[in-house]
């Protein structure tokens, strides 16, 4: 797999999908503690950095994937010796941001995503229009930009709609 491949791939949206509650906390409020518990136990150095946990997920082994998966259980069992909740944390994290914009008004988050959303069909446009020629020597960096702005139109799609069914369905059993 080449490098840039590995810069457009999201390491939390893979962990999420073999270790949902270290996934979870790594998007929320304890991704501190989700880090530091992933460095002392996949890579075996507390003191490694997010970056290293990044990269050995990006290339982990099907041996590794499975290593996280069953740290995965260690995690969420530590979590409820401390009484923290990764899910209701992360409901009441995106719940909150939601509910900012409701009482300051959302007209710039609106702008953004309708600037943001707009541009990036517009430069979707030029480049399979052929009204841009893309240079060799710009070819690979374009690519790139271009992955890591399509990789945001979900983030922008999931403010503004919510995320999935699974995130609807942890949210009404986190609801007293």
């Amino acid at each position: 797999m080449s490098h840039n491949l590995e810069l457009l791939m999201d390491w939390k949206a893979i962990a999420k999908s073999v270790a949902p509650t270290l996934g979870a906390a790594l998007g929320g409020p304890v991704a501190g503690t989700a880090v530091k518990f992933l460095a002392g136990a996949l890579l075996g150095d507390e003191k490694a950095t997010e970056q290293d946990i990044a990269n050995t997920i990006l290339t982990a082994s099907p041996e590794q994937l499975l290593k996280l998966r069953s740290l995965d259980g260690q995690f969420k069992l530590k979590m409820r010796e401390l009484d923290i909740d990764v899910y209701r944390l992360e409901v009441e994290d995106r719940k909150s941001a939601r509910e900012l914009g409701i009482k300051g008004g959302l007209w710039v988050q609106a702008v953004l995503s309708f600037v943001f959303i707009s541009g990036y069909f517009f430069l979707t446009y030029l480049l399979f229009s052929g009204s841009v020629e893309v240079t060799p020597a710009f070819e690979q960096t374009g690519t790139l930009m271009l992955g890591v702005i399509t990789g945001a139109i979900p983030m922008i799609l999931q403010f503004w709609y919510g995320s999935s069914q699974g995130s609807k369905e942890k949210t009404q059993a986190v609801k007293p």
